[in-house]
């Protein structure tokens, strides 16, 4: 069993995130869903056999959803990390999720349902924990110009090439 177990509040529309979600991670599957019954339709104002609260898995990772109402929204203050390997990656998955270009910054974006997202490829870790602060202050401020991060130019920053580049 899984220690802590994100939860995921959303108004009506958990069942269709939770499919959501499903089809852009390829390593997912849907778990239970709790579907309100009379009794509970009628206290909630929900219509019965909706869902409640739905579970589901992402790359091994659970999460329960809940369609709680309007109370709550999500904020940037909780955001989800996906970890790429590539640029592919990165490409894929912030074609998939992002659906809020205002909100995209350094790696950021939101998806259809307001959550956060941070889609990063892991040379940046290994770029901005770099001894040389050179480096990874070039690096920092490459990615500062970026909505999606293109993992090219974070080498060139890295290698120094773009600020000879720019001083051209």
């Amino acid at each position: 069993m899984q220690k802590i177990t994100p939860f995921l509040w959303f108004n009506d529309n958990a069942e269709e995130a939770v499919k959501f979600y499903t089809s852009v991670f390829k390593d997912s599957k849907t778990g239970k869903m709790a579907r309100y019954d009379e009794a509970g339709a009628a206290a909630s104002g929900r219509p019965a056999g909706s869902v409640m609260t739905a579970e589901f898995q992402i790359e091994g990772q659970n999460f329960v959803a809940i369609n709680g109402g309007l109370h709550f929204k999500f904020s940037e203050a909780v955001s989800f990390v996906v970890n790429c390997k590539n640029q592919e990656e990165v490409d894929y998955y912030w074609e998939k999720l992002s659906a809020d270009p205002k909100s995209e910054m350094c790696g950021w974006l939101k998806d259809k349902f307001g959550l956060s997202w941070q889609i990063v490829p892991a040379v940046v870790n290994e770029y901005l924990s770099d001894k040389d602060a050179k480096k990874s202050q070039r690096v920092m401020q490459a990615m500062l110009q970026m909505k999606k991060i293109d993992i090219e130019t974070l080498k060139k920053a890295y290698a120094g090439e773009l600020e000879t580049a720019m001083k051209e």
